[in-house]
């Protein structure tokens, strides 16, 4: 049963207003700075901190004595300056006496070598030493500071899973093997979903289940027992954080929980759709992604959290204000960009903007990664650019913004943590695929065609929509199945991509031809049925690198699109079925997919299903999209365009894509920012600039 959504308050004189601040770390500071942090904060309208993240060695300096008078010091002086406190757990770095009288609690690699004390989560989620101290830690935390009016949300651990996601400790093997007898109560019932007859894995009991260590040279892990570690990693991360949240609940019942998320498309490594269950409020972790797809990338992240939150506002808990330090390229903002993108989550549904971190580290791991106070102080442009996102972030406030929820579109891309697990798998036909990245190319097309979707989660209800997209959900059960037929049968569009539907929950491949999910019911609802893959890539040296397409109904739409990684080699079989592109040309011909159909449409009920049987760049399907699936009622392809509505009011957002200039015409309404933006003298007309931002109220 999901938690009952509750938004932190500030210390406003109703407790309103959109959140402004970031993880603050005062105790890597001399005391001497923190005057100076609360000015500047006041300067720049911070109004809400994210403290103690990382500072247990602090409050609990050895096993027998706890300091909080430093942590009650800056709490009082940043209350009394009007910011408000999401108080951290501060479990996500453990002190080093911990693991000196207790190394039991470090976790193992899949080689069996200790994850070493000394970074970030450290330990194993299965360790009852270690979740004892945590525990206790957290209970201490609520006697303390449960009723303290500054405090005014609990912000449990930080990035679960970032350095403890897979465990390979004996606790984890125990903790395994409880969990493999709850989820499936016989060993006969664990031999058959996982497939044991193959390499002779039969197990007699739950004694001898394993965890998918470092098997040698020839180490491919049953896919299905990998399926359920990747399952289990989550379980166990998530039990942690509601043991951690619960002990606190205990003494402090009445203020929010949350735990901040990593959503962005190069790292969503958790099932985000169970968690959101487990908090009052959605909150997430996103940093940019360097090139042209910068903006897209974010709003593709921040559709997912939308759906994670039940289109509810939403927390950015961390973001950067320029450049990071931990990529192999880290690249600076440009001009704009960290007002723009802080924007952008508002235009997504968030009512929360904070920023890793305050103030730049001097020293450390992070000490190069960009904060709201650079090394060169406050007379810098990074920090007018945080004043000036504070003043605009209140401006919105004032008008209102806060509460209205994002508009949603009449597309469902859905998107599937199992499937993103799945397709890692080394025993796949091919090893490139990539479940998350093909939702983000499917979202990238629809906004090229002026016709924004939305990311579902597939475990939820998305029936409300009039199209949905399975790009690569790899894993379909049954049911899903049904679900996704039920859904055409009463009108709705079904696109397939052209490795979804191919295995089933256990990692079991469906039989009879592929996709064969539901046991051929997605093959009926297609109209088709693949017989086998044609897998392309570099490493074939001397063989065609990618197939061209060629369009078989007149519209001439998908003429010269091409497949470089996957094509399904398919028999058309629906008595309706229409062929609307083949693969062509010499290099088809060589693998006998000339004329074959690669992409088709079916009719199924009152519905309509399709298939794209092969792989495309965005580019292709952004022509399929215009061609086949966008609403008839296009938009500015060059402009992010989302609405944001209350009872009250409606909020238009407009954002340039890309780096030329924008002329928008027709607006209504009265506009509420105008960030490198000009109003021309004509009414409802306006010249955005590059990474500009214009909000009307109307």
């Amino acid at each position: 049963m999901r938690r009952n959504f509750e938004w932190p308050k500030l210390l406003t004189a109703d407790g309103r207003g959109i959140a402004f601040g970031g993880d603050y770390n005062p105790d890597q500071w001399s005391e001497d700075i923190w005057d100076d942090d609360i000015r500047l904060m006041k300067q720049a309208g911070v109004n809400t901190v994210a403290l103690a993240i990382f500072s247990w060695d602090r409050i609990q300096p050895t096993e027998d004595r706890w300091d909080f008078g430093w942590l009650d010091r800056i709490i009082d002086k940043l209350g009394n300056a009007g910011i408000a406190v999401d108080l951290a757990s501060a479990t996500a770095t453990a002190p080093l006496w911990l693991y000196e009288s207790h190394p039991e609690v470090l976790p193992r690699d899949k080689y069996g070598h200790p994850v070493n004390a000394g970074s970030r989560q450290s330990w194993s989620p299965t360790s009852p030493v270690f979740k004892e101290y945590a525990l206790t830690l957290c209970r201490k935390l609520a006697e303390r500071y449960g009723t303290n009016p500054y405090v005014t949300a609990w912000h449990m651990g930080n990035e679960y899973g970032w350095n403890n996601r897979e465990d390979y400790s004996d606790n984890a093997l125990d903790a395994f093997r409880a969990w493999c007898r709850r989820k499936y109560g016989t060993i006969g019932a664990l031999n058959q979903a996982w497939g044991t007859t193959f390499w002779g894995q039969e197990m007699n009991g739950f004694d001898e289940v394993l965890i998918p260590r470092f098997m040698g040279a020839d180490s491919m892990v049953n896919p299905g027992q990998k399926l359920d570690f990747e399952r289990f990693g989550n379980d166990m991360l998530l039990d942690f954080y509601k043991a951690e949240r619960d002990a606190i609940a205990e003494i402090c019942p009445d203020k929010p929980f949350t735990t901040n998320f990593m959503v962005s498309t190069d790292q969503c490594c958790m099932d985000y759709a169970a968690w959101a269950e487990e908090v009052n409020f959605v909150s997430n972790d996103h940093y940019f992604h360097e090139g042209e797809s910068h903006l897209d990338e974010l709003a593709c992240s921040d559709a997912l959290m939308d759906s994670l939150a039940l289109g509810k506002p939403w927390y950015v808990m961390e973001h950067s204000t320029s450049a990071v330090q931990w990529k192999p390229l880290n690249t600076r903002k440009r001009k704009g960009e960290t007002v723009r993108d802080s924007l952008a989550h508002v235009a997504m549904g968030a009512d929360a903007i904070n920023f890793f971190q305050w103030r730049a580290s001097a020293f450390g791991a992070e000490s190069f990664h960009s904060a709201m106070v650079p090394h060169a102080g406050e007379d810098t442009k990074l920090f007018r650019q945080v004043c000036e996102l504070g003043a605009s972030l209140h401006t919105l406030a004032d008008a209102g913004v806060q509460g209205t929820e994002l508009a949603h579109s009449d597309t469902a891309i859905l998107f599937s943590a199992e499937s993103e697990w799945a397709t890692r798998s080394q025993t796949l036909p091919s090893m490139k695929l990539n479940h998350w990245h093909d939702v983000r190319d499917w979202y990238r097309a629809f906004l090229n065609a002026g016709s924004r979707a939305d990311i579902v989660p597939l475990a939820y209800d998305w029936s409300s929509y009039k199209t949905v997209v399975l790009p690569t959900v790899l894993i379909l059960s049954a049911a899903d199945t049904q679900r996704l037929a039920d859904f055409a049968a009463a009108g709705g569009r079904v696109v397939v991509g052209y490795a979804t539907g191919l295995i089933d929950e256990h990692f079991h491949t469906w039989l009879g031809g592929y996709p064969g999910a539901g046991d051929g019911l997605l093959r009926s609802m297609l109209g088709v049925r693949g017989e086998e893959f044609n897998i392309l890539g570099a490493e074939a040296e001397g063989e065609p690198g990618e197939i061209r397409l060629s369009s078989a109904d007149d519209s001439a739409a998908l003429d010269g699109t091409t497949t470089r990684l996957w094509q399904n080699d398919v028999n058309v079989t629906g008595e309706h079925a229409q062929v609307l592109a083949t693969y062509a040309g010499e290099e088809a011909d060589e693998w006998e997919l000339d004329g074959t159909a690669a992409v088709t449409r079916n009719p199924y009920g009152s519905g309509e299903a399709y298939f794209v049987g092969c792989d495309l760049d965005v580019a292709d399907l952004t022509k399929l999209v215009r061609a086949y699936l966008a609403a008839s009622s296009q938009e500015n392809a060059d402009v992010l365009h989302t609405v944001r509505v209350s009872a009250d009011a409606t909020f238009d957002f407009y954002l340039p894509r890309g780096k030329k200039t924008v002329e928008l015409q027709g607006i209504e309404g009265e506009p509420v920012i105008l960030f490198q933006t000009d109003r021309e003298e004509k009414p409802g007309s306006y010249t955005v600039r590059r990474n500009g931002v214009l909000v009307v109220r109307r």
